[in-house]
């Protein structure tokens, strides 16, 4: 299939390479990136990393191509657009809490400049910058990363086939009045414009392509050739399917968890998951189009590859149906890294934060580290099987829910309104977070042991709830 380069186009790719282009990077030989983003995409729901009943053929080669983290978080959120936080985390390699509201898209005129921001590191680097698809962080935030770009959404979610997308302005202003729809479906329209990038750039430096998608994010009107493809009635239900969540956990009236009636029936969820499923097996012939150009312009060898979802999704599981939560099925993502420098075929289970993807790439590309970022770098990890990644990870949602992990233990505390409630898991023996241990007593000291581990993440990352306060204020996040 060919792709005609209108001049619109040609104007956010000509841009690059120009001003501020330095030689000496270019021939030092730092590899392409191509960093590819998925939309509400769950951790299990690539094919090679165990889920038989999907199929993501590209996504499945990807895995092969490389290293495949499967225990790779986010913290969670403040608000309910879970979105907005895990990129604004991505981008400056920062914890929650200390990540600007200039970079939310109502904080914009705050006047709290983000630190740098990691294609903006590589475009001051001599780094050719491009970006495609979904950027809720705001036009100045993009304006900072970017020399080009193509199809730009600012918002969170739209109709697939209307989503209302921006031409790239060299003076970073993007009105709404500027923009525009065009009737394909969000990953084809995405990919088309990554496809054309990667056809037409000639340029001397190396570029870092950004490729955010707004799929599988509903609505699921996926083309009916996909939906097809899935049968609800062949679907297992999730092992740990609820009709209902057994408490208040702050947030059971959100937009996300009205997508379907209480109480949730099996059939409903299968019909959900055959949808989302759908999406994604979509989603993957997209990013196989973008893959095969990559191949096609003889770059693939040259290129870093980070594929990456920015949330889970919880579909009928504990009773829930979005990711304003912080059990597994919301804060767990996939992740992928591939190219030079990188293993090929392996799996690391070692527990690590999306975030942990900025210094990275740092490593990956022989760019210094900034003094800004918190992150931690995945290479030493990458490399040597060896190496141990994080000992435990901050979760936490909004202002009612807080929760600590382990390779083995999860804990999670709820405050809403005044009522706590309390979550003990063990999984290594119970993976899907159903046997809340919380209250045996033969596990006293546990709970004991991760409050106190929760208790110092929130003071060190800068949380501003107090964990032992009667009510958790709205007021405080």
């Amino acid at each position: 299939m060919k792709y005609k380069l209108t001049r619109r186009h040609l104007l956010g790719i000509a841009g690059l390479g120009g001003a501020g282009f330095n030689q000496t990077v270019a021939q030092g030989g730092r590899p392409n990136v191509l960093f590819l983003f998925a939309d509400d995409q769950r951790f299990d729901t690539i094919r090679a990393l165990g889920n038989r009943e999907i199929e993501t053929p590209n996504l499945d080669g990807l895995v092969h191509r490389g290293v495949a983290f499967t225990h790779a978080h986010i913290t969670g959120g403040s608000a309910p657009a879970v979105c907005v936080a895990t990129r604004a985390m991505l981008l400056t390699g920062r914890p929650l809490y200390r990540v600007p509201r200039s970079m939310s898209p109502e904080g914009q005129a705050d006047g709290n400049r983000p630190p740098i921001m990691f294609p903006e590191l590589m475009r001051q680097a001599g780094y050719s910058t491009f970006g495609i698809g979904k950027w809720h962080n705001g036009p100045a935030s993009f304006a900072r990363c970017f020399g080009g770009g193509a199809e730009i959404f600012y918002g969170g979610m739209s109709d697939h086939y209307k989503v209302p997308v921006a031409d790239f302005d060299p003076a970073g202003k993007y009105p709404a009045a500027g923009r525009r729809t065009s009737g394909k479906f969000s990953s084809e329209l995405f990919s088309d414009a990554a496809v054309r990038f990667l056809r037409a750039y000639r340029g001397n430096s190396p570029f870092c392509l950004y490729v955010a998608y707004t799929a599988p994010h509903d609505p699921r009107t996926v083309p009916k050739e996909y939906r097809e493809r899935y049968t609800p009635s062949k679907i297992a239900l999730p092992r740990n399917f609820l009709a209902e969540h057994p408490f208040d956990n702050g947030e059971m009236k959100v937009r996300d968890e009205l997508l379907e009636v209480w109480p949730r029936t099996p059939q409903a969820i299968r019909g959900h998951i055959a949808d989302y499923y759908a999406m994604i097996t979509h989603l993957d012939a997209q990013i196989g189009r973008v893959l095969g150009a990559l191949e096609e312009t003889g770059r693939s060898r040259d290129t870093i590859v980070v594929y990456a979802g920015d949330n889970g999704l919880a579909l009928g599981q504990h009773g829930l149906m979005g990711k304003q939560s912080v059990y597994d099925h919301s804060v767990r993502v996939p992740l992928v890294v591939a190219g030079p420098g990188v293993p090929r075929d392996v799996r690391r289970e070692r527990l690590c934060y999306l975030m942990d993807v900025f210094p990275t790439l740092c490593d990956l590309t022989g760019l210094p580290v900034p003094d800004s970022v918190e992150a931690r770098s995945l290479l030493p990890c990458i490399r040597d099987p060896r190496v141990r990644g994080r000992d435990s990870l901050l979760l936490a949602y909004r202002h009612f829910q807080r929760g600590v992990r382990t390779e083995r233990w999860k804990l999670i505390v709820y405050n809403v309104d005044g009522k706590r409630t309390t979550q003990l898991f063990d999984l290594r023996r119970d993976p899907w977070e159903t046997r809340n241990l919380a209250g045996n007593p033969s596990h006293a000291s546990r709970v004991r042991e991760l409050t106190a581990m929760l208790r110092e993440w929130m003071r060190k990352t800068g949380d501003p709830v107090e964990l032992d306060a009667p009510v958790w204020s709205a007021g405080t996040v």
